[in-house]
């Protein structure tokens, strides 16, 4: 007889329960409120992004040259990148080639820039704007310029060069210094940008009491630099580092515009062959198979990035 009771209670307690789990219509009105702001973001993203995702997933695994509905071939398209594409495997290596020689570079020389205008100079303000002009500049429109600038015969800076005895390189021509000039481009455009800017916000949120501390242990400029500076900043190093080998990867303007993958391929990257393979010979499924290569080798890089930060990147509230 005793369960009786205790069974009825609870058969009560649950219609009040879920009385009390529902919303207000003043509630209602908030979410509804919530998801139409939401909603051209969401339909964006699901137009723009998720959809070709799937869509380029789906294609990956046919054979699809836009004319011809799709044609399920399996994995056939990533079988073939490995087995029998002559361009693809080397495409990596000429990015990787690229990013190598350009992220060092690019960090290193923003850092300084960053250093030298977080000094007390005359004119700071001045000097900040003149190194952030370039990054102004239409990558197309510099790709242009230095293409002229960097030419073997009448460019600018071979016949600087020749001024002062050195017989310049071939530069954009030649298959030796097309990579490196691309470089050097590209440092020239961005530089003094965004990670810069980046590098001197966080040059400026370091504890000016810690650098006081070690100038009184007796701490130079190098010391206090190396002990203190780069530790504290090494939060924004890694995420320089980060964004800096992804865009370094995925580069595709100024090779496009400046020597359209060559000369003799030499400037052939992974990007210029996905775009090769789907806008000139409308292979979309075999250039979709490519992304995904891509992506995945994007998605691994990165991964062991983060896996290993651990190691070197000090953050000030961690324990």
């Amino acid at each position: 007889m005793s369960v009786q009771p205790a069974t009825q209670s609870a058969a009560v307690a649950a219609p009040e329960s879920k009385r009390r789990r529902r919303w207000s219509p003043m509630q209602r009105r908030e979410a509804i409120e919530g998801i139409l702001y939401l909603s051209p973001w969401i339909i964006g993203f699901t137009v723009f992004v998720a959809g070709p995702l799937i869509a380029s997933g789906y294609l990956s695994l046919t054979k699809y040259n836009v004319l011809r509905p799709p044609q399920f071939i399996g994995l056939n398209n990533y079988i073939f990148a490995f087995t029998k594409d002559s361009l693809f495997i080397p495409s990596i290596i000429r990015t990787f080639y690229f990013a190598l020689l350009s992220v060092p570079l690019a960090m290193i020389g923003s850092l300084l820039i960053a250093i030298l205008l977080n000094q007390k100079l005359v004119a700071t303000t001045v000097w900040r704007t003149f190194y952030f002009l370039p990054t102004l500049t239409p990558l197309v429109a510099a790709a242009l310029l230095w293409r002229w600038m960097l030419n073997p015969d009448v460019g600018l800076v071979n016949y600087l060069l020749a001024q002062i005895g050195i017989q310049g390189p071939g530069w954009l021509a030649s298959t030796t210094w097309a990579i490196p000039a691309l470089v050097l481009v590209t440092l020239w455009a961005s530089v003094g940008g965004s990670r810069m800017i980046i590098f001197l916000a966080g040059l400026q949120d370091v504890p000016k009491e810690m650098l006081e501390a070690a100038e009184i242990d007796g701490a130079g400029t190098w010391d206090k630099f190396w002990n203190v500076t780069l530790p504290m900043i090494t939060p924004t190093i890694f995420f320089n580092l980060v964004l800096g080998i992804i865009f370094a990867l995925r580069t595709f303007e100024v090779a496009f515009i400046s020597t359209a993958g060559g000369p003799a391929r030499a400037t052939w990257f992974i990007s210029l062959h996905i775009y090769q393979n789907a806008f000139v010979s409308f292979d979309m499924g075999y250039a979709s198979a490519l992304a995904w290569l891509f992506f995945l080798i994007l998605f691994l890089l990165t991964y062991l990035q983060f896996k290993f930060s651990g190691r070197w990147v000090f953050y000030a509230g961690a324990r």
